[in-house]
């Protein structure tokens, strides 16, 4: 008898333990590149640079080949990610100034707001840009509003962007090492008296020249936009950044384990945006420029960050999503050979435009799912858009999915299925485009059709536009006059989704 019931209890306890692990909730990680072409990941074939990394997470896992941001620049694709909205419904969504306030309403739900509500421990590491207080910070206080105010546990951030002042960490609601007796103080609206700039003293140009927009404040020999003052014990060393938050990152993944929650986190690589500073460890390592060495750093930190992974026994149980806000771009505000020292390398493979176009190039990037054991190596492609991302991880973790735009596409995520959306709605600079399965439909607008700042052909014409995107990717036949009545039912499909949003020839255009 007491043998039957050591039995029974050992099968007891087996089907507990089994079905506590079948309800162990994934841990989620996103990894997001700045400034990242389709062409930059060698797994595409696109380019001449190698990712190794990233290359090993493509064939471990599912790479589409057919993926949107939401929009060809920053600010507001990373609105749309954490929102679940299209970011052209909120004004206020396009490339933020460094002193911006907080793009989020704290009220709103949001992604980390619904990992957090199932338990998750969520973090924030890297890049931010989606600004930070009320309207009016002071820097040597505690931040009003930060991502710990949209659902993030812990957050470790740049105070704006690498490029703009302050260059300084905030660590959740503080400048992290600012000392009590050097204050900090910025401004985007003048220069403090006294204080050095990019045009007054060009020799504090060490490191780096301006070429567009970046020439007031100058730091670790890097001219910025913004004017900064004092703070000098918080102020960061740009080599030494991607070292720093990789180990903050590793840091908060420790930090879970030994909780045994599991955990979110969206790891925000800061390459390849301008300044392009790498680490000395890769400084010449590319044949490309500093660019090209900004992303051979960028693909060390996903290799390392999934080493530290397996070292501590999460693979099976993490899924792994890396992707970019927008497409690359090359001169961006700095003299720093991206042009000269190009080569045969594509940043954009064989797509048209790049960062800040409605063309295929400002918004089509790698994106890659990778989950070992779980996801089968594969390429797909599904349309998917990091705009889904949301609904997807609300359903893959059994939470509320109160997303407005944010469709449920886990299943081809996780390469189960191949059904993606039917059809998106992209921006570039406040101009919106529509996609719709092999279609590419560009309405008209006023304006340049070449941003010269940086060299990039912006998908502007007076002429509305229509693009194969299967059979003609570089988008070089323009078939809406041939194609006249499919061009316009997609641009009615397009007026109806964007009815209120959409202005018709509108010539605004928001750079840095």
């Amino acid at each position: 008898m007491k043998k039957v019931l050591a039995t029974l209890a050992l099968a007891s306890m087996f089907i507990s333990c089994t079905q506590e692990e079948e309800k162990k909730q994934p841990n989620v990680l996103v990894i997001y590149a700045d400034d990242l072409g389709y062409g930059d990941v060698s797994a595409y074939g696109q380019g001449t640079l190698n990712t190794p990394n990233i290359d090993a997470l493509a064939a471990n896992g599912v790479r589409f080949t057919n993926a949107y941001a939401t929009s060809a620049t920053c600010s507001p694709s990373r609105y749309a990610l954490l929102t679940g909205q299209y970011p052209w419904k909120n004004e206020r969504a396009k490339i933020l100034a460094g002193d911006a306030p907080m793009l989020i309403d704290s009220a709103s739900y949001t992604m980390a707001d619904m990992f957090k509500s199932q338990g998750y421990q969520t973090s924030v590491v890297g890049k931010w840009h989606l600004g930070l207080g009320n309207g009016s910070i002071n820097w040597n206080e505690d931040i009003s509003v930060t991502p710990n105010d949209i659902g993030f546990d812990y957050s470790y951030i740049m105070a704006a962007t690498n490029d703009r002042t302050p260059t300084v960490f905030v660590d959740n609601r503080r400048v992290d090492n600012l000392s009590a007796d050097d204050s900090l103080f910025v401004s985007y609206k003048e220069n403090f008296e006294g204080e050095p700039t990019a045009i007054s003293n060009p020799e504090l140009m060490t490191k780096m020249k301006w070429h567009h927009g970046h020439n007031q404040s100058v730091h670790n020999g890097v001219p910025r936009i913004g004017y900064m003052k004092g703070g000098k014990s918080a102020l960061w060393v740009d080599e030494d950044m991607a070292d720093h938050f990789l180990d903050i990152a590793k840091g908060q993944i420790d930090k879970s384990t030994e909780s045994e929650k599991p955990f979110f986190m969206y790891y925000a690589l800061h390459e390849p945006h301008v300044p392009r500073v790498p680490h000395q460890r890769f400084v010449g390592k590319s044949g490309l420029g500093p660019r090209g060495d900004a992303i051979l750093e960028a693909d060390w930190c996903v290799g390392e960050i999934m080493k530290h992974l397996e070292s501590k026994g999460l693979l099976e149980n993490t899924l792994v999503v890396f992707s970019s806000d927008n497409g690359p771009v090359l001169n961006d505000g700095y003299f720093d050979e991206a042009v000269e020292k190009l080569g045969d390398h594509t940043p954009a493979g064989v797509l048209r435009g790049g960062k800040y176009s409605l063309f295929e190039a400002g918004t089509k990037i790698p994106l890659i799912v990778s989950w070992k054991g779980k996801v089968k190596p594969s390429v797909s492609d599904a349309m998917v858009c990091q705009l889904d991302l949301a609904s997807s991880f609300a359903t893959l973790i059994g939470a509320k999915s109160d997303f407005e735009d944010s469709k449920n596409f886990i299943d081809t995520f996780l390469g189960e299925s191949e059904v993606g959306r039917e059809n998106l709605v992209l921006e570039a600079t406040g101009r919106l485009s529509y996609r719709k399965g092999d279609l590419a439909y560009i309405p008209r607008y006023k304006g340049n059709a070449v941003n010269k700042q940086v060299n990039i052909e912006v998908g502007v014409s007076e002429d509305e536009q229509l693009y194969d995107i299967k059979n003609d990717p570089g988008q070089q036949n323009d078939i809406f006059k041939k194609q006249a009545d499919t061009g316009n039912s997609l641009k009615e499909e397009f007026e109806k989704a964007t009815e209120g949003f959409f202005k018709p020839m509108q010539t605004d255009v928001v750079l840095h």
